[in-house]
């Protein structure tokens, strides 16, 4: 999801702009080490060397934990697609000069959201010309279950925090937000600067059984992205 921080050490965060930069290379190296060792089982890019069992061990793991969150979900989900007919193209200006804009679609019946609320989120949110950017979904075109759901107390942009205010637990709202409350001018985000942003969110309690298998579901995304370049994660954990 589009945060505005995350809670990454220094570290972390060198490594993430190191795979960032190197992804294409990277793959390229990866495919060219494989056919060249004659698709030994650990592959190497540059000094970073790639094992190959490890990466299938972590990609099993996480479409284990993936299937079982996606089973124990999928009312939810249910639930929040039934709403997927919502996201449409919108005037992008009217957007910008409407200022911050909440729509009920659902009402919850739980605790009220307010701004030190800690609480998990199913989400999507999209563009002006009706592109979906982010999503809780499996897939964002042609969704199917979920595949994550937002811990919102990593921090989220000043129109998001600003429109789940006053939500209830288990509602679902429809949010849109102004350039000036999305990304301004820090980022590109929907072709541009300034964009304004819509989304419609699904706030659950951060509470059992959920909390937990939204957390084994990162962490076992993390491991496997990780391992496909080499890096390992848990070692990386230890060091901060």
């Amino acid at each position: 999801m589009d945060e505005k921080e995350l809670k990454t050490s220094t570290k972390q965060r060198i490594i993430i702009a190191v795979i960032a930069v190197l992804m294409l290379g990277s793959i390229i190296a990866g495919y060219a080490a494989i056919i060249l060792n004659g698709g030994n089982k650990s592959s190497s890019t540059g000094d970073t060397k790639i094992d190959d069992a490890k990466v299938a061990e972590y990609k099993k793991a996480y479409d284990n934990i993936l299937a079982e969150f996606k089973d124990a979900t999928k009312n939810d989900y249910e639930e929040f697609i039934s709403f997927k007919s919502e996201i449409k193209a919108y005037n992008e200006s009217s957007a910008n000069e409407g200022g911050l804009q909440t729509r009920d679609l659902k009402k919850g019946t739980g605790e009220k959201l307010t701004d030190d609320s800690d609480y998990l989120a199913y989400y999507v949110g999209w563009c002006a010309n009706e592109s979906v950017f982010d999503s809780s979904f499996d897939n964002n075109d042609n969704p199917t279950s979920f595949s994550k759901i937002l811990d919102a107390s990593l921090g989220m942009i000043e129109g998001w925090n600003e429109g789940i205010k006053g939500m209830r637990i288990d509602g679902i709202r429809e949010i849109t937000v102004p350039g000036e409350l999305a990304y301004g001018d820090s980022m590109e985000i929907c072709g541009g600067k300034n964009k304004p942003l819509k989304f419609i969110v699904m706030a659950k309690a951060k509470e059992e059984p959920l909390k937990s298998l939204a957390e084994k579901v990162d962490s076992a995304y993390m491991r496997f992205q990780y391992a496909s370049y080499g890096i390992d994660y848990d070692e990386m954990q230890g060091e901060e």
